[in-house]
């Protein structure tokens, strides 16, 4: 794991924590929004819908602009699939990728075992190794009767954060409102982003548990993603700089 990393976490401020969400169905509007906001934020996070569209070549051009990458595609599968999939991004030089915590150690190790190997190769920086908890979108309801896991929301994420701390991940992806109980199984030298976050002046849309982002860094988390609050604001520079401020505490 990178405790360095996760320890340096306590020093960093504002913007640097503020990952924006290329949620966005094409290369040009995606490029068009780092270029508007690189100088407002830390990274950009490349998710599913974008990635399908786009592909590598992405991920090349973002590397050439220098923009630090958190490439959100949350791989879940048998180990040796999970591993050639890590191997392929950690090659292009992504600041931080995820799994899901739910595919098992097993899986979580390889997955870090071939980022690593992959990147030293390339001569690139090791990825920050992420594994998803619970999905901000997942309530207690859904959690229960559509997935059949009868424990508390808390819960499942505190055992699944645990887990990957024993697999080896360097952090995990969860809501802020579960930062304490990460903390209590894992310390404080473990990376947490923090999806889900919707400062007071903008919509929930269709997240259940989030919060603001000075609630969120309040809590402990590390980075927090921001998607439609900034892509879709009038503003998105001045939206940018208002939530950068509100990390900044």
């Amino acid at each position: 794991m990178q405790e360095t990393k996760a320890a340096k976490m306590t020093e960093v401020k504002g913007k640097e924590r503020l990952i924006v969400a290329l949620d966005v169905p094409s290369m040009d509007e995606a490029l068009a929004l780092v270029e508007e906001l690189r100088d407002e934020v830390g990274m950009f996070k490349v998710g599913l819908e974008l990635f399908t569209h786009c592909g590598t070549k992405l991920l090349d051009e973002l590397k050439r602009l220098e923009a630090p990458v958190f490439f959100d595609g949350k791989f879940h599968d048998i180990p040796n699939t999970a591993a050639a999939a890590s191997r392929e991004i950690a090659g292009r030089g992504v600041e931080m990728f995820n799994v899901h915590a739910q595919g098992g150690s097993e899986m979580i190790k390889a997955a870090q075992k071939a980022a690593h190997e992959a990147a030293d190769a390339a001569k690139v920086k090791r990825p920050i190794l992420l594994a998803v908890t619970v999905l901000t979108s997942i309530s207690q309801e859904i959690l229960t009767n559509d997935l059949g896991i009868s424990d508390k929301v808390d819960q499942v994420v505190g055992r699944y954060a645990a887990l990957a701390y024993r697999s080896g991940a360097d952090g995990v992806v969860a809501s802020a409102k579960e930062v304490p109980i990460i903390r209590s199984q894992v310390g404080n030298k473990f990376i947490i982003v923090t999806p889900g976050i919707r400062p007071t002046w903008a919509s929930e849309d269709d997240q259940k548990r989030i919060v603001t982002p000075k609630e969120a860094v309040e809590m402990g988390t590390d980075y927090v993603v921001v998607g439609r609050p900034i892509t879709r604001a009038k503003d998105r520079k001045d939206a940018a700089k208002r939530i950068a401020e509100e990390l900044s505490i």
